[in-house]
Formats: structure tokens, C-alpha cells, sequence
């Protein structure tokens, strides 16, 4: 998947915003409570997209060699794609939209509600 397309999936999830910060880094938030990132620093650390998983997922992309633990942030469950194209783009789809849900699910109902999510 290239950059823009990331990008372009990220932001049309509920509720998303895109922040830039730390060293050209875009953040993608619900919330405000990250769930992915791109560009900037992670591609210093070696190219790809960070985002949040499950313990499960965490575990599979791992062990399949498709990510890594995403350096500064891999105790709580995020991965580093090895690359831009190591998952098909409906796959990789399907990732974001689970990190996206797990940040989700982690706000309170206030929040939820007002974010149209609740």
C-alpha cells in the first residue's frame, strides 16, 4: 500500500484526525489517541507503517516475519510493517480498521457519543 493510500484509509475511518509531529511523523487518531502512523520517523526506522493490534494479531504478524515490534511502542501491542507492500492492501485494510476499533473501544462512552461512535 503506498503512503497516500494509507493515509487516504486512515482518514476515512470515524472520527479520524491526522496530526504531523515528531520529525514529519503523521499520526492518526481517534479521539485523540493514536492508532496508526507513517511517514517521518518510522520510515527512519526502517520504512513501513506502525499500528496498534490485538495480542493475537501482534503475535501472527511477528512470527510470519511480515512486521516487527514497533521500536518505542511494542509493549503495548503495535507493529512495524517491514515494508510498504508486505500485506496485500485489503488485508492491511482490515488491520487498520481493527486498530481503529481497539483505540475506539478503549474511550469512554462520553467520548464515544461524541464522537458519533457510541
Amino acid at each position: 500500500m503506498s503512503p497516500k493510500a494509507f493515509e487516504k484509509h486512515c482518514l476515512s475511518l470515524p472520527a479520524t484526525t491526522k496530526v504531523v509531529q515528531w520529525e514529519g511523523t503523521s499520526v492518526f487518531k481517534v479521539g485523540g489517541k493514536m492508532f496508526a502512523l507513517g511517514g517521518g520517523f518510522v520510515e527512519r526506522l526502517g520504512g513501513g507503517f506502525m499500528f496498534k493490534t490485538s495480542n493475537m494479531a501482534y503475535q501472527l504478524l511477528i512470527e510470519q516475519g511480515l512486521a516487527q515490534p514497533a521500536p518505542y511502542l511494542a509493549r503495548a501491542k503495535w507493529v512495524q510493517l517491514v515494508g510498504n507492500n508486505v500485506l496485500p492492501d485489503a488485508e492491511l485494510k482490515a488491520y487498520l480498521d481493527q486498530a481503529h476499533a481497539l483505540i475506539a473501544a478503549r474511550l469512554t462512552r462520553k467520548s464515544r457519543k461524541a464522537l458519533g461512535l457510541a
